[in-house]
């Protein structure tokens, strides 16, 4: 069975985060971010990250552009234009016109975690993609870390 985690940073103290993710035995953040180096992300800043989780917890870290939503549809929603059906809809058709097939790797997906902001992933892109990833890949076994 291969593990795919998710987990936001938001409302987690760093030795919260990275405890979660020592205790599920994460090899690999897949930051899914659309912006990875805000101020506003304390640890989770992408190269103070990145740093962390490899020299402290032997955990890789990669940032995938292709994963995140754009600008578009994240304002849209943020300003409440759209509603979650909606933004759903949309990054679901932008997974899709990505043809991510060819560069998601199975294999590497397992005890990999991918990584966003949001404090749950009721209502976050990640989640969306965990689900998108597993009609894929139906032998994966979804865990949202919180």
């Amino acid at each position: 069975m291969i593990m795919l985690y998710t987990i936001g940073f938001t409302k987690k103290s760093a030795k919260k985060f990275f405890d979660l993710l020592k205790k599920n035995k994460v090899r690999k953040i897949i930051d899914t971010r659309l912006k990875s180096e805000s101020q506003l992300s304390g640890f989770a800043k992408g190269t103070d990250l990145k740093y962390f989780a490899k020299e402290f917890f032997n955990i890789d870290y990669i940032h995938r552009l292709d994963f995140a939503p754009t600008k578009e549809i994240l304002n849209s929603y943020r300003k409440k234009e759209i509603t979650w059906d909606e933004y759903t809809i949309q990054y679901l058709k932008l997974l899709e016109n990505r043809k991510l097939d060819g560069k998601i790797s199975f294999r590497d997906l397992n005890n990999s975690c991918l990584l966003c902001s949001e404090e749950k992933p009721d209502k976050c892109h990640r989640k969306l993609l965990a689900e998108f990833i597993k009609q894929k890949y139906p032998d994966i076994k979804i865990i949202h870390l919180i």
